[in-house]
């Protein structure tokens, strides 16, 4: 294709100029179009990075047109509406038909193949209830009997997103629907922003290993500026993240070109140096040192709530976590389970789809073993990974979960299309972007009404899901109602899939009885 390029330029220079020389001048205006693609190809013949290009010139740039073109061209005209991922778009229609307010009922019954394995549901009563909880009702008491600042957690609420990975619009509009919504809003580990506080939203503050906010000049933890920052009143709860769905075990980098002065005061680092997060806490390295670290920040905010978050990755350093906390009495007062299915972070793909432990099994996990321990009742759960339906907060809560965060189901709300750019800074709808030629066309008083109403509507929806079951409670949610389809003819209920430790000591005490009383 090089030899035919050049032949096929040389030939074309000469008739344009043999038409313009003979037959009229006209003709030489042919090269205002002929030349800059001639130029290109001469450019393409001596490129030393890009092969197809060097090999195919002009005509080798069509490649990587067509790769940007693809992701839209697959999303629009050629995945179903079940097919696509990481969200499909049945999930993202009811997004945005609930954020929008919009009729979001379904035709002609579910595009799901119900007996194709992995399909799952909830039984319906033959008495469902008549009447059901509202959104404002479904809360859960965090920190009651270990703080003085107890706080009153919605069922449904925003995952940690970071002002810097989100644009200052979306953290502004998450907040805002937050706030006139009732629920809370986990800034995620780059700090409290001014973007955060602007509408003064319920704030769940996530501390990093980059400490971000409360660090020293040598990057660790700072008492001093934690205690002045964890006393703002829209702060209600702690979050020490260990871990994230998306790269568990694994550090950040906040490059220089990105640390502007704004974020720089925000995190308290120095502006136009790039900033590492390490992947492992410098405050605490034992399970003993990192119970002890909860106990100190509970007593530096004041008696707010103060939790830990993770992927769960080896299970018996977290059995062995448990284990301490039962033997020192430290506990935290909740634990946030991400799952490994990854999240709205950038991240190496090997970390992404290949490392932490799936939400589900998180969960279970971390319920069986506070339950073994007897600390169930004292320690609430949190949970994120995918949750974006009234049904997907019915199956984490009767796993164990007490309440969930979503991430991406917010991103939706705020106008998000799932362009995947999220870590390219040319997100199209200013969601996840720091262009602001992006970033200023999502218009706040639009957006952050779209943020409650899908809040409102997806946990009217759960609560709907309660009472067509016959539940009056989100506690009285179990493993046995979730039904999962095993194969074409085998289901099995989650309490079949994941047998709850306390069952099977009460069932082994019933035995115990059985025997004695008929030896």
């Amino acid at each position: 294709m090089r030899t035919v390029f050049i032949a096929s330029s040389c030939l074309t220079v000469l008739l344009i100029t043999f038409l313009g020389y003979y037959l009229h001048p006209n003709f030489y205006l042919l090269f205002i179009i002929v030349a800059p693609v001639i130029a290109l190809g001469i450019l393409d013949l001596f490129n030393r990075k890009h092969t197809i290009v060097r090999n195919y010139p002009v005509f080798g740039r069509f490649r990587y047109f067509m790769e940007e073109l693809r992701p839209k061209i697959y999303q629009y005209f050629i995945e179903s509406d079940t097919d696509g991922a990481p969200l499909n778009r049945v999930a993202r229609s009811m997004v945005y038909q609930r954020a929008k307010q919009q009729n979001d009922t379904t035709p002609f019954g579910t595009p799901f193949d119900i007996y194709q394995p992995g399909y799952e549901w909830i039984n319906h009563s033959l008495y469902p209830l008549s009447r059901h909880a509202e959104p404002a009702q479904l809360r859960v008491d965090i920190g009651v009997n270990s703080c003085s600042q107890p706080y009153s957690l919605s069922l449904l609420n925003i995952s940690a997103m970071s002002y810097g990975a989100l644009s200052k619009t979306a953290v502004e509009a998450l907040n805002w629907g937050a706030a006139i919504g009732g629920f809370a809003h986990n800034t995620g580990e780059g700090g409290v922003s001014p973007y955060h506080l602007k509408h003064g939203g319920d704030l769940i503050w996530q501390i990093g290993t980059g400490y971000f906010g409360c660090r020293d000049k040598n990057g660790n933890f700072c008492e001093e500026l934690f205690a002045k920052q964890a006393s703002v009143s829209s702060i209600k709860m702690i979050e020490i993240k260990l871990s994230q769905g998306a790269k568990p075990g694994h550090g950040g980098i906040l490059p220089g070109s990105k640390n502007t002065p704004e974020i720089a005061a925000i995190r308290k680092v120095e502006a136009g140096k790039t900033v590492l997060s390490p992947p492992n806490h410098s405050a605490f390295s034992t399970p003993k040192e990192m119970l002890d670290f909860v106990a100190r920040l509970r007593n530096l905010s004041g008696g707010k709530p103060v939790g830990i978050k993770l992927c769960v990755g080896d299970k018996e350093e977290f059995i062995e976590l448990v284990r301490t906390m039962a033997q020192t009495g430290i506990k935290p007062d909740f634990i946030t389970v991400d799952g490994g299915e990854g999240g709205t972070g950038s991240a190496p793909p090997e970390f992404s789809n290949s490392i932490g432990m799936s939400l589900k099994d998180g969960v279970v996990l971390v319920a069986d073993a506070l339950m073994e321990y007897g600390l169930r009742q004292e320690i609430k759960i949190l949970c994120s990974g995918k949750i974006i339906s009234g049904f997907d907060v019915v199956k984490m809560i009767a796993l164990g979960a007490d309440a969930c965060y979503s991430a991406r189901g917010m991103m939706l709300a705020l106008g998000c299309i799932q362009a995947l750019v999220c870590n390219k800074n040319e997100c199209p709808t200013g969601v996840a972007t720091q262009n602001p030629g992006l970033y200023r066309g999502l218009v706040v008083k639009e957006k952050y009404l779209r943020v409650k109403n899908y809040h409102h509507a997806t946990l009217s929806s759960f609560a709907e899901i309660m009472a067509a079951a016959g539940l009056s409670d989100p506690a009285q949610l179990e493993r046995k109602h979730i039904w999962r389809r095993i194969s074409f003819n085998e289901s099995k209920n989650y309490e079949e899939l994941h047998p709850c430790p306390q069952k099977q000591i009460d069932q082994k005490i019933m035995e115990a009885i059985k025997v004695t009383e008929n030896p």
